[in-house]
């Protein structure tokens, strides 16, 4: 199993709302009231970018949920098992645990979540049923998708495209 170059990092890989929502679902409602104190990025030092192959961290006051999208519809979830301190060997590349890297997550950290929502993809291209994993606070969302193999983040209400399922 590739892990990411990620020392203790086994992605576990979900299809499916019902999928995530068995596998995860509690954990992640356990989350809504606590505040999100860190989200780390994998960063490549070279092209100062982030590297949006790798596993997004959130922590929430001691609980990191650690997300994952590859190919079209896999998503992995797991829990505290990256240490953001430890490097991250993938060769051809100098990559980096960092947070505050992107004004938009920084300005996340402090608010307390107040939902978490699986948004499934309804359009009608190759990516119908993909699963992404949404973040409310009280003043804005953050949602984790697949963006073809790799993560994408928004930060905003989400794409409309999204039929949305709280967690609440």
């Amino acid at each position: 199993m590739f892990d990411f170059g990620i020392e203790s990092y086994r992605p576990q890989w979900l299809n499916g709302r019902s999928a995530v929502v068995a596998g995860h679902g509690q954990q992640l409602r356990a989350l809504i009231g606590r505040p999100l104190t860190h989200a780390w990025l994998v960063w490549d030092v070279q092209d100062s970018e982030w590297f949006s192959d790798c596993p997004v961290l959130l922590d929430f006051t001691g609980e990191q949920v650690e997300i994952n999208h590859a190919k079209f519809d896999d998503l992995s979830i797991t829990w505290n098992t990256v240490d953001p301190h430890q490097p991250v060997q993938w060769p051809d590349f100098d990559l980096q645990w960092r947070h505050g890297t992107r004004p938009e997550l920084h300005a996340l950290q402090g608010q307390v979540l107040q939902d978490v929502e699986l948004l499934e993809w309804t359009g009608s291209d190759m990516a119908q049923g993909t699963v992404a994993v949404s973040f409310r606070f009280p003043r804005s969302q953050l949602t984790i998708f697949n963006a073809l193999d790799e993560n994408g983040l928004t930060v905003g209400p989400p794409e409309s495209r999204y039929q949305r399922h709280s967690l609440r």
